[in-house]
């Protein structure tokens, strides 16, 4: 729900509180700016950041918006002319076409054929919108005042594949593509106020910028891989913990080993098994991936004794979750000469022996188990202030209860791994650096 409504959702509602309760009072020449504002500053950002689609979903929405105005004004005596009847089912379906499409950067194998699509388009558009000049509006239309009903059947089909499309990607750019195509069809329903359907249409722009921004922000602060939260959002989680808390490390035991035997695939499929166990973890807490197969649990308000049987029902159902590998490696599978003349060779090696019997042995079920360190502030509160490393305000630094954290988590793998230890607090000055602990 929230890669659904986030942003697009929250923007195309508070355009529409501010255009019908009437505290937008810009006049028009200032709208028509911002609109334009939020165009070309939405291709800039979409350029800058290598996004095509939202770069050409911009582009339809700016030759649509032209055709709808420019060629509009020479039909006065017609309120829905040609042009406009054409741009109303052109930019839903070219807004299906651009959803389909794979994001590729701006190479001319991606971004060439839609671009010849949109001018032969834009060409069709401004020849029938010309041409239709001086003909009397449909009588059916001009009585609504609305738009054909053939138009808002073709909007209401592009609206519904759009939302299923985001229900089943959960990509930021389907859904600013949906909700841009309900703020351009807004412009349209109030074409006869040039106001607000100049708002809906700076609106519909400022949709898909927003999306670029907010989808940096996703790749900045959460794990592409994952899908959790990054290292830099635990680093910035740490500077705003309340006292007391907790900070649990955990660790994927012997995950060197399924990369060697397995290969990377299988590799990655661990580390989304573990991370999907990890963000329901209860108790209140924040899973992280700090990098590699180290991953971090932020308890705000808790202390060791509160979040220990969280973290041992975690181990728990980690131990308990079985995978099946989806197939071999790349790299285990040779190519080229290696698949032809691997049966012809006279003297195998033993890498290649051990590859073809990790390639014949059948994809049984996996598991994979956890090592888990867990801190809290008010235990390593004693060594911190032994040493002299603590805060101002006489609190121990976060980076204190991770090291504190860690050193827990070596000591569960020195132990037999797949178990939970807690932090030893150090009472004095001597005893801290007989035992290493910070």
């Amino acid at each position: 729900m929230k890669t659904l409504v986030v942003p697009g959702g929250f923007l195309l509602a508070a355009i529409a509180i501010l255009v019908h309760s009437g505290w937008l009072t810009l006049p028009l020449p200032a709208l028509t700016f911002l609109y334009y504002c939020a165009v070309f500053g939405g291709m800039l950002l979409a350029w800058r950041f290598h996004s095509s689609r939202i770069f050409l979903s911009l582009l339809v929405l700016f030759l649509a918006r032209e055709a709808t105005t420019v060629l509009a004004a020479g039909a006065a005596s017609n309120p829905w002319p040609k042009a406009l009847q054409m741009a109303s089912v052109l930019v839903p379906l070219n807004f299906i076409l651009i959803a389909l499409m794979h994001e590729r950067g701006f190479t001319k194998a991606s971004v060439a054929p839609v671009g010849l699509l949109l001018f032969s388009e834009s060409v069709i558009v401004a020849v029938v919108g010309t041409a239709s000049w001086g003909l009397p509006a449909h009588p059916h239309h001009a009585a609504k005042g609305a738009l054909p009903d053939y138009t808002l059947i073709v909007f209401a089909a592009a609206g519904v594949f759009l939302l299923v499309r985001v229900l089943l990607t959960r990509k930021l750019a389907d859904s600013a593509l949906l909700w841009s195509l309900a703020a351009f069809f807004l412009s349209l329903r109030f074409m006869p106020s040039a106001r607000i359907s100049t708002a809906y249409a700076a609106g519909a722009g400022c949709i898909l910028a927003a999306a670029i921004i907010e989808n940096s922000y996703l790749l900045a602060y959460h794990d592409e891989l994952t899908t959790l939260p990054s290292r830099r959002a635990f680093n910035d989680a740490l500077l705003r913990l309340p006292q007391p808390y907790s900070i649990a490390v955990v660790d994927i035991d012997h995950f060197k080993k399924f990369n060697d035997t397995y290969g990377h695939d299988t590799g990655d499929q661990v580390l989304r098994l573990v991370a999907a166990r990890l963000s329901r973890v209860s108790g209140g807490g924040q899973a992280y991936r700090c990098g590699g197969e180290e991953f971090a649990i932020l308890f705000p308000g808790k202390v060791t004794a509160e979040v220990l049987p969280h973290l041992e029902q975690l181990r728990a159902t980690i131990e308990a979750s079985e995978f099946h590998r989806r197939g071999t490696d790349r790299r285990q599978v040779p190519r080229g000469p290696d698949r032809r003349n691997e049966r012809v060779r006279g003297r195998v090696r033993k890498g290649h022996a051990i590859r073809r019997l990790l390639r014949e042995a059948p994809a049984g079920a996996l598991s994979v188990t956890v090592s888990i360190g867990v801190a809290h502030s008010t235990a390593a509160h004693t060594t911190a202030r032994t040493i002299a490393r603590t805060n101002r305000d006489d609190r121990p630094h976060p980076d204190l209860v991770l090291e504190a954290a860690d050193k827990a988590l070596y000591r569960a793998k020195a132990n037999g791994r797949n178990r939970v230890e807690t932090a030893i607090a150090v009472r004095g000055r001597k005893s801290a650096e007989a035992a290493g602990i910070a």
